[in-house]
């Protein structure tokens, strides 16, 4: 920061920044931690019982933050202390998997809100109606979410998720299983951005007026951007904004992120092709299940955390999993 020519390139130089903030933060409160403990070690030494409960209170305190500063080890990644954005798309099985969708959009919005990260819908297309209680299911929807770690945290959740429960759109009370995969992206910087040129004429760009549940919510205004990067036929859209040209910036930058993840997974499937190793499809990933019925349970497959409290899962309740998930895979 101190070469005179730090500023001439002004995004380089606002990412170098935020990187300094972030360092300064940390060491900050690894300070604040050593000065808290050294407190706590002078109380002890007075051996006053009635002190008792301040130094167990005051331990308890420590272990949290300690706790929390060592998950950030396990942050490390290139994009982990950045923004990031989940696409959720229902599976095979009509109104169930529709409807499962929504409950997992419901989940990680609640989780968002827990955590203290923004979480807004790009992008929603709506199933089939007439469910119980008038319930619309989710075709597929992606959620913005903004705040610090946001995709370290988030992306292990990428996969398959499974639900077993009694239908509640079976006249006849069938247990129905459900899937739904989820996609994390992580927020792609403009350097890398510009990096990847992205030609114009490999782009098929579509406006179109933004979906609805219905009624009042049907905009009439065609606002919604949808593009189509024609090479990989990866698309994307976003219809949250007003205007088209901010739904338009939203949707490049869910190109961008996408194109990123494909060039990773192709470095990746080379590497486990040298090595032999066979190459799951992703929709066979299943990592999850949330069992309703016959019993009560939700347990990850790769890193073996399960819990009967599974109405709470689903209610956004998903610190063990995401902090299981981020030392594991």
């Amino acid at each position: 920061m101190q070469d005179p020519n730090f500023w001439q390139n002004k995004e380089r130089a606002a990412e170098i920044s935020q990187d300094l903030v972030n360092l300064k933060e940390e060491t900050e409160e690894i300070e604040k931690l050593n000065q808290d403990l050294e407190g706590i070690k002078e109380i002890i030494n007075f051996q006053d019982k009635t002190l008792d409960k301040e130094i167990e209170q005051g331990i308890g305190d420590i272990e949290n933050r300690v706790k929390k500063q060592e998950s950030k080890i396990f942050l490390s990644g290139k994009y982990d202390k950045g923004n990031a954005a989940i696409s959720i798309f229902a599976g095979a099985g009509g109104q169930d998997a529709q409807d499962w969708a929504t409950m997992l959009l419901r989940m990680y919005q609640r989780f968002c809100e827990q955590k203290g990260f923004s979480a807004k819908i790009l992008h929603q297309t709506f199933g089939e109606a007439g469910g119980p209680e008038g319930r619309i299911g989710t075709k597929t929807a992606t959620l913005e979410i903004k705040g610090k770690f946001a995709y370290g945290i988030l992306r292990g959740e990428a996969g398959v998720h499974r639900l077993v429960r009694i239908s509640p759109f079976s006249p006849q009370k069938l247990r129905h299983t459900s899937f739904a995969l989820v996609e994390i992206l992580p927020e792609i910087s403009k350097i890398e951005e510009s990096e990847m040129q992205v030609r114009q004429e490999d782009l098929k760009i579509d406006i179109y007026k933004s979906s609805g549940a219905g009624g009042q919510n049907v905009n009439k205004r065609e606002t919604a951007v949808r593009i189509t990067h024609i090479p990989t036929n990866i698309t994307v859209t976003c219809q949250s904004e007003r205007l088209q040209g901010l739904n338009k910036g939203k949707a490049m930058k869910l190109l961008f992120a996408k194109l990123y993840q494909l060039k990773q997974k192709q470095e990746e499937k080379e590497i486990k092709e040298v090595k032999g190793d066979k190459v799951l499809a992703e929709w066979g990933n299943q990592i999850r299940s949330y069992v309703l019925h016959p019993y009560k349970m939700a347990k990850d497959l790769r890193t073996g955390v399960e819990t009967s409290a599974v109405e709470s899962v689903l209610d956004g309740d998903l610190d063990e999993f995401v902090e299981a998930e981020i030392k594991v895979l």
